[in-house]
């Protein structure tokens, strides 16, 4: 019974990944009505000698929600679900030196994310997300493209300050995660935009060096992701503000070809 349940999950999973993807793109278009030729719920299933017949659609049904959360509602509601959720966090070892936890900060509803690496002591003093030096700089490239803070989302792969900004370690990755994921989910942008090397390795699940994976497009969930250089790599390095302002021209783009 375990692995027809393992396997149907994996199944549903898939397929509602696959529906979500064709939704945005307005592929989706799927009859309501049921099939005539086979109904769940009128008919049962055959069975032969030696073969053990298949679990009814109660037990289906009951199967699914056994292991799955029911879904989040999308925009602002989801949102502070997730804080909610998330309260006064000890997941992992950062929490004991945080000021604040950077949960995110935006328009719930975005059709355009900007997902970064981690809060520094500017986010950390004041608990909201790219509000220091590299956080100007990300103000302007949104302005630059013709947006503003407000119109789109933005927080982090991890919501904690790592002491004196060092890399997040692959545990405090893990703690922040599904977080990170129902953001994404009940945000629903259109595109995201990767910031840097942790935030481009999770959401396209590629280790490729981010010299080489910037600039490409890759997808998470059927989302666009657009990865590119961290705004605190390019105060080191001006001379790489060209390419990313190349990678948010075709971010650019496809908004525009989406109509958002």
């Amino acid at each position: 019974m375990g692995d027809l349940r393992n396997e149907l999950r994996a199944i549903a999973a898939g397929l509602r990944t696959h529906l979500e993807a064709r939704a945005r793109s307005g592929l989706l278009g799927v009859s309501r009505a049921p099939c005539p030729r086979f109904c769940l719920a009128s008919e049962t299933f055959p069975t032969t000698e030696g073969i053990q017949p298949l679990t009814n659609p109660a037990d289906l049904e009951a199967a699914f929600a056994a292991d799955e959360e029911p879904p989040l509602p999308r925009g602002g509601r989801g949102l502070t679900m997730i804080r909610a959720e998330l309260g006064d966090c000890q997941r992992c070892k950062l929490a004991k030196g945080r000021k604040h936890i950077v949960f995110g900060a935006g328009n719930p509803e975005a059709h355009l994310m900007f997902v970064g690496e981690g809060p520094g002591a500017e986010e950390d003093e004041q608990g909201e997300p790219f509000v220091g030096a590299a956080g100007q700089l990300l103000t302007k490239m949104i302005q630059a493209m013709h947006r503003n803070r407000e119109s789109v989302y933005i927080c982090n792969v991890i919501k904690c300050r790592p002491p004196g900004n060092r890399d997040p370690e692959p545990d405090e990755v893990a703690a922040c995660e599904p977080f990170l994921r129902k953001q994404i989910a009940v945000i629903q942008p259109r595109v995201i935009v990767a910031l840097g090397r942790f935030a481009s390795h999770l959401l396209t699940g590629e280790a490729t060096p981010i010299t080489r994976l910037r600039g490409n497009l890759k997808h998470y969930q059927g989302i666009p992701v657009m990865p590119t250089y961290h705004p605190a790599f390019l105060l080191r390095d001006e001379s790489r503000k060209r390419e990313v302002w190349h990678d948010l021209k075709e971010v650019m783009a496809l908004l525009k070809h989406m109509g958002a």
